[in-house]
């Protein structure tokens, strides 16, 4: 089954932005573009609107603008709209799962302070099964010009990050871009090691060649399938959210893996996710992954 890139709206102009990009998106993978908007009845909201089927009304008629902002720019491009009555979060999430790619608009303070991530929007990536991109209000096609990269963080065993790195790649495949992969390391306290591990490392020639030779086995299977993505592999001692937003200046798009972290209190997103999510400043894709 082709699914289609799936873009939230609700009128704002980051909302906007980020139909923009995933029209652009669709475009460039050759798939359809989903506009959605999940609306709610609001009899206290305005007077006049008392009567739902107003209501409904309004939300067809600015979603239908919506999208014939982007079929005005992209006339070969196959757009479906829909109007999800419910709750945003479980509507954007089962949007999600129906799509290759949900969109969806973060406000932003520039690109010291970048995303301001709503309940929403965080509560959608922890539950969302798909890949989630936020798009803040004010992006420009030209940040996806030639020489910016797709930037990636892989951490782990080449299993952990398959699915991250796999979105990186297609994505560069589309635009013709480069993939930086960046894994970081820190220096693990001395009751870390453990006979093996200390056997893996010596046989690696140190800690740092060792993380290199992690990355370069998990980029292996994907420089196979796509040849013809330019690679830059990027090991850096530090934290990962900290090199991975050393190196955002040059990236037209960052890429993340997620494991929800389930608590008493709620769902978080990992400190990783997070960090960049509030301070990159170009479109940011969370990816899940086991």
């Amino acid at each position: 089954m082709t699914r289609p890139i799936t873009a939230g709206v609700d009128g704002t102009e980051e909302s906007l932005a980020a139909l923009a990009w995933a029209a652009r998106e669709a475009v460039r993978r050759r798939l359809a573009l989903r506009v959605v908007h999940a609306w709610q009845y609001e009899p206290h909201e305005v007077i006049e609107a008392a009567d739902p089927d107003v209501q409904a009304g309004w939300a067809r008629e600015a979603v239908g603008e919506a999208a014939r902002t982007v079929t005005d720019r992209h006339p070969d491009l196959e757009v479906s709209t829909d109007v999800v009555t419910g709750d945003s979060v479980e509507a954007l999430v089962a949007a999600a799962a129906e799509a290759e790619m949900l969109v969806l608009g973060s406000r932003g303070h520039g690109r010291v302070m970048g995303f301001l991530l709503g309940s929403v929007g965080q509560q959608v990536i922890v539950d969302a099964q798909r890949p989630v991109v936020l798009v803040r209000a004010g992006d420009e096609p030209s940040a996806e010009a030639a020489g910016r990269e797709i930037v990636v963080g892989q951490q782990g065993v080449p299993e952990d990050s398959a699915d991250v790195l796999r979105f990186a790649f297609e994505t560069a495949a589309a635009r013709g871009a480069t993939v930086r992969a960046v894994r970081a390391w820190t220096l693990p306290p001395v009751f870390a090691y453990s006979p093996g591990s200390l056997k893996l490392l010596d046989e690696a020639g140190g800690l740092e060649p060792y993380e290199k030779k992690a990355l370069s086995a998990a980029l292996q299977p994907l420089r196979d399938r796509f040849p013809d993505v330019p690679v830059v592999e990027h090991v850096e001692m530090g934290s990962a959210g900290q090199v991975l937003l050393s190196v955002a200046q040059e990236a037209q798009l960052m890429v993340v893996g997620r494991r929800a972290h389930r608590t008493a209190v709620g769902a978080r997103i990992g400190s990783v996710a997070h960090g960049v999510l509030h301070h990159a400043g170009c479109p940011v894709a969370v990816v899940p992954h086991a």
